[in-house]
């Protein structure tokens, strides 16, 4: 019987952004493949601590136990690990009762690319390649930056969103980039009523509100937010385009270059994506934060001139 997941929220994760790994890690690039493979087999007994992701993936998967009946949401874990040495996952898996049963072990070789096979809205994993492979394969993913957050309260899952190059295209970032604010702000009032196109996470947020609906106002246990750099009078192009994908987002924070930190915190995100790593430095130590290597400010010949002319 072939199964589908119709208009379940499908969330990929791999192996060591759920569970903490690192100190088999640790055996694999001191002593090599065999060795870390020896060292999972004599521990597949031993229940792993959470990683990054843990939290999160636990309280995505409660949302099934709230609604009753067929689950909504289907998390996948991705592994390089082979199905052997990857038997102490499963196992931790189990332990903590995760209703996680769908795997692609790999056997050493990147997992993105059953990341579109499977029908995955987001991709999350430690490994900043295999994300950037996602992304292009178009594909919502994030590179897990470590952190020392707690695990927050109760059951509601805060989702929070950078603007460009995020849930929007990076063209109106390119403007402000390559010829400063002014030029950024002159083309954002000119476009005020054109429509962004879309970011790599604009499906993810789509997907996100199709769950929501599921739920009252009231009872809604999935809010969102927008926490963007931009200000006024550059929040018109945003809220339009927002109405134009019929999209709504719960909370809309218009900064105007403020660190992002304090106001994560403030909101109580459980999870933040952005694609600076500089707001990400900012976030990471208030909320658990996923970098999207995307747009212009990933790109590593914009970075080389950047850093070249900073030289001069």
């Amino acid at each position: 019987m072939t199964v589908k997941f119709g208009d379940k929220l499908v969330i990929a994760i791999s192996s060591r952004a759920l569970f903490n790994l690192d100190e088999s890690h640790r055996v694999f690039q001191d002593h090599g493949l065999d060795a870390y493979f020896q060292y999972q087999v004599e521990h597949e007994d031993e229940v792993l601590d959470p990683g990054e992701a843990f939290p999160l993936v636990n309280k995505l998967l409660k949302i099934n136990e709230n609604l009753g009946g067929e689950p909504r949401v289907e998390v996948i874990l991705l592994s390089r690990n082979s199905a052997d040495s990857g038997l102490r996952v499963f196992n931790s898996i189990e332990h903590y009762k995760l209703n996680i049963t769908r795997a692609a072990f790999c056997g050493g070789e990147s997992p993105y690319r059953y990341v579109s096979a499977f029908g995955c809205h987001l991709f999350l994993s430690n490994n900043a390649e295999d994300v950037r492979n996602a992304l292009s394969s178009g594909v919502a993913a994030a590179t897990l930056l470590s952190s020392k957050v707690q695990e927050k309260s109760g059951n509601e899952i805060r989702f929070a969103f950078d603007g460009d190059a995020v849930l929007f295209s990076d063209a109106s970032e390119r403007i402000y980039k390559q010829d400063g604010l002014d030029a950024f702000t002159k083309n954002e009032k000119i476009s005020a009523k054109k429509p962004m196109d879309g970011g790599p996470f604009k499906n993810f947020l789509h997907a996100l509100q199709i769950l929501q609906a599921e739920f009252s106002e009231r009872t809604c246990p999935i809010r969102t937010a927008l926490v963007t750099a931009r200000s006024a009078p550059a929040h018109e192009r945003v809220i339009r385009t927002l109405r134009a994908w019929d999209i709504r987002i719960d909370e809309s924070l218009f900064l105007g270059g403020l660190e992002k930190g304090q106001f994560l915190k403030s909101y109580v995100a459980d999870v933040f994506f952005d694609e600076q790593q500089q707001h990400c430095d900012s976030a990471k130590s208030h909320v658990a934060t996923g970098h999207v290597p995307h747009g212009l400010a990933n790109d590593k010949r914009y970075i080389l001139s950047k850093n070249t002319n900073n030289k001069l």
